[in-house]
Parts: structure tokens; sequence; C-alpha cells
């Protein structure tokens, strides 16, 4: 059987690229398997890979990636190139378009796998506010003629039923277990950063985005570190938007250090070096670091929102917008 798998970005910065990337592993062992990207940062193992071309500046890329239906000769093409396919699973707006086009015209099956797009109210900024909206709209017009969906948690599949009126199916999201594991050393992460033998480490792994509310886990570590000193707190993320980051490197203390990059064969050795798993996050589908964290054996503490009752197995939920309880879990959990 050949089998497509879409992704706008198969890269180490995406949780959604890692899903694809394991999703490509496995399906190869059977089937020829092919993913088409619009970028890509990583390689592929025993299955192919097709980049089908952006433009490199990420202000314009958000914009092709949003209006990438005017491109109508680049989606004719991509799909012409899914004509001889079984399968064709696509990961994300706007590749529903190519998959969408695929079935309608060489009647290839489309599997929609939905991640969902976080909620437009959770962003400041106007524009960000206005992008957002326009790319959860246009996602919901590119599913009309999807044969099936596939929902990554049962927060999406009712979310998706109760926008679209899809069904869907819930597959959770598998992490590599021979990668994220109990055992892994962290000692030379922490030595690489200068963490003391007495000192905690708090770590965040995920995209500097509003809806990720970075900014008040800055404004809570900020608290954390009047009571206990010996605290430091690594955020690991690529900024989505620039005027963002630059706000979270203004409001962190000497005691954050931030890694916009990080290799992923490092990234299980990053969980390792931490004493705990942190994320202040107000949206998320599922949320991949708090799996791969807690697989490594950390602890987490985390809001109530979302998908994030089926992924916390070991930890404490904290009520939304309680940011007095959030720091007062960590400090708990600390001890």
């Amino acid at each position: 059987m050949k089998i497509a798998i879409l992704t706008p970005t198969f890269s180490y910065y995406s949780g959604i690229d890692r899903v694809v990337e394991l999703q490509a592993k496995n399906f190869s062992k059977k089937d020829e398997v092919t993913v088409f990207a619009l970028e890509a940062g990583l390689k592929p193992e025993n299955f192919k890979l097709v980049v089908l071309g952006m433009p490199k500046n990420p202000f314009f890329q958000r914009l092709y990636r949003l209006f990438f239906f005017l491109d109508f000769s680049k989606i004719k093409s991509a799909a012409e190139k899914l004509k001889d396919f079984d399968i064709v699973i696509s990961h994300f707006y706007p590749m529903n378009l190519i998959a969408s086009y695929a079935k309608k015209k060489y009647n290839a099956e489309y599997i929609y796998h939905n991640h969902g797009v976080g909620y437009s109210k959770l962003f400041n900024n106007p524009l960000e506010r206005l992008y957002i909206w326009l790319f959860a709209f246009f996602n919901k017009l590119s599913l009309k003629n999807a044969d099936s969906v596939v929902s990554i948690s049962r927060f999406l599949q009712q979310e998706l039923k109760k926008e679209t009126g899809l069904d869907s199916k819930i597959v959770y999201d598998k992490i590599d277990k021979s990668r994220f594991k109990i055992g892994i050393d962290g000692k030379r992460i922490r030595k690489r950063l200068k963490i003391k033998e007495n000192e905690k480490l708090l770590l965040f792994v995920g995209r500097l985005s509003p809806h990720k509310n970075v900014h008040n886990l800055l404004k809570m570590f900020e608290i954390i570190s009047t009571i206990n000193h010996n605290i430091k707190l690594i955020i690991i993320g690529r900024p989505t938007f620039k005027s963002y980051y630059n706000r979270l490197k203004k409001a962190a203390n000497k005691n954050v250090i931030f890694k916009e990059f990080v290799d992923d064969k490092e990234l299980p050795h990053y969980y390792a070096a931490c004493d705990l798993y942190v994320t202040a996050s107000l949206w998320e589908g599922f949320n991949l670091p708090i799996a791969e964290a807690q697989a490594c054996g950390k602890k987490v503490v985390a809001f109530d929102v979302c998908s994030h009752p089926e992924v916390v197995i070991d930890g404490i939920l904290v009520k939304k917008y309680d940011y007095k309880g959030f720091a007062n879990a960590i400090i708990k959990l600390l001890k």
C-alpha cells in the first residue's frame, strides 16, 4: 500500500512533525510511505520525503500558509504527485487543500489527522487574533470531503463535532519510547548549563506563542524564586511571533535560560536533567512534551484545561488562572 503523509513543516520544532515522523516510521515497516511538506529539517528514515517549497522569510511563510488556496498551481501539481497513492493523511492546514484536491481528482482516500487550532481569543495582538481566526476558518472549509477524521484527544473530538458536525475517532499521540524513557543521564546537560547540585531545575518545551502562556509562567517563576533562590527554569522553544519572544526576554530574570534550538537527539537528556516539567499553556490539543516528560519519569504541573486531564497522569492539575495555586503546586512537588 502507498501512503502519503502531509505536514506543512517537517521540522524538529514542531510536536506535530514528531508525531508525523513516528507515524511514517511505523507505516514504513509494511507500506511504502512518502512525507510531503512545504519545508523540512528532519531527515527521513526508511521512507521518502518530498519538499514542495515555500518562502524563507517567517512573515511571508505565515501569509503563504494562510492564503495557500490562492496558489492553485502548487495545489494541483502537489495533488498530481498523490494520484498513485492509496491513502493520503493530512496533519494540518494548508496541506488539507492538497489532500482534498487529490480526493476529488484521483479518488485518493483522504484522512484528516486533527491536531486542532488554538483559540484566537488567547492572543493579545489584534493581527495575531485575526490570523488565528482565519486559519481556523480556512481549516474547517478544507475538511468538507474528508473520508474520515482522527482526533488526538477526546477534547478535540468534542470540539470538532461542535464546530463542524464531523465525527472522529480518538488516537492519542504516541511517543518514541526507545528515546523517551526512565534512566537517561541528564548530568551532562546540567553541567553544560552550569546547574549546581543543590539547584532545582524546571523545564518547559514548546512553541513560544501567546496561548502557551509563557509570560505568566515567568511571573509565577518570579514568585517561586523569592521563596527558593536555588532554582532555574529552562524554556526550550522556537518563537512564533518575534514581538512575543522579545516580551518574554524582557520579563525573564537571570535564572531563566532560553534555548531556541535543541538537537532532537539531546531533547530526552533535557527532560532527564530537570526536576519538574511545567507548562502554563491555556490551550492544547494533546501536549506531547507532557507525555515525553512523564515517560522520562518526571512529574508535571499544568492547568486543568483542554486535553490535560487526558494526558497528565503523574503530577498536579491546577484550576485555570489560579496562578498562586500553580506556584504552590511547583513548590509542593519540589519538596
